[in-house]
């Protein structure tokens, strides 16, 4: 991920009169790429956040046996499904039959956790990579 390095300025300037002195005022800022850079580096980690936020309700949600037919826990399965999808199949997952829930400890989900840092801390790096 190149960022081009540019550097934009605006420059604004005031004139005004008080009796015979002329008083100029100028305001001038700049954004640089390194402000772009960490726009796009804070973009990265937000949706990482989320990404992460999702899977871990998800693997919460599936040890606790939650009733996949309540409209939040349905939510989350629904949204997190796609993510996880990669990563199902990799290891068995274990299941424990209860009176009432079934608890599962979802592997996948835990792998996909790690996968998704670790693939957002390499965006990152690349990111940084040209820094000056």
């Amino acid at each position: 991920m190149a960022l081009e390095e540019s550097e934009e300025k605006t420059k604004e300037t005031e004139v005004s009169q008080e009796g015979d002195t002329q008083i100029v005022r100028e305001k001038t800022s700049a954004t640089s790429s390194e402000e772009n850079r960490l726009t796009v580096i804070n973009g990265i980690w937000l949706v990482l956040g989320i990404v992460e936020v999702l899977l871990a309700f998800r693997f919460v949600l599936k040890l606790l046996g939650a009733n996949p037919n309540s409209g939040f826990v349905n939510f989350v399965y629904s949204v997190s499904g796609p993510l996880n999808a990669p990563f199902r199949g990799i290891f068995s997952t274990p299941t424990m039959q209860g009176n009432i829930t079934t608890s599962v400890f979802e592997t996948s989900t835990v792998v996909a956790i790690i996968v998704y840092v670790i693939v957002a801390w390499g965006i990152v790096k690349l990111a940084t990579l040209n820094k000056k």
